[in-house]
């Protein structure tokens, strides 16, 4: 009865991380591309990952959408109005180099946090080059 537990809690295990790890990156039917950062990027902020949708079309980032997370709200929010569309209509290496700027978080003073933001949203640019 052991046996049978463990090879079927093995099958379960193998077939969600299989599913989970083809939902990373996705298409839309316009030529979108989706890249999900959730189990792409480990980067925590000051509470924890911080997780993305990073759209991009026409090698260039359309949108950078928050994914559920527990930073601090307030702090968050400078995040997603302040640092986010800064990414809108780059394309993907001037993203890439803006990812890796350092003198943005004085606008949010969420420094952990805009940190890993930049990371997760560098992993999903170089995730989409690769994968394409």
């Amino acid at each position: 009865m052991m046996k049978r537990y463990i090879f079927i809690t093995m099958i379960l295990f193998m077939t969600s991380s299989v599913l989970y790890a083809g939902d990373v990156m996705t298409k839309n039917a316009d030529g979108t591309y989706i890249i999900n950062t959730a189990s792409l990027c480990s980067a925590k902020g000051y509470r924890g990952t911080t997780p993305l949708e990073v759209h991009i079309k026409k090698g260039a980032v359309v949108k950078v959408v928050v994914l559920k997370n527990n930073e601090t709200v307030p702090y968050f929010e400078r995040i997603k109005k302040h640092l986010l569309p800064l990414y809108e209509g780059k394309k993907i290496n001037k993203a890439k180099k803006l990812s890796q700027e350092t003198k943005i978080d004085g606008c949010t003073g969420a420094t952990y946090s805009t940190k890993a933001v930049q990371k997760n949203i560098r992993a999903a640019l170089e995730y989409y080059e690769k994968r394409k």
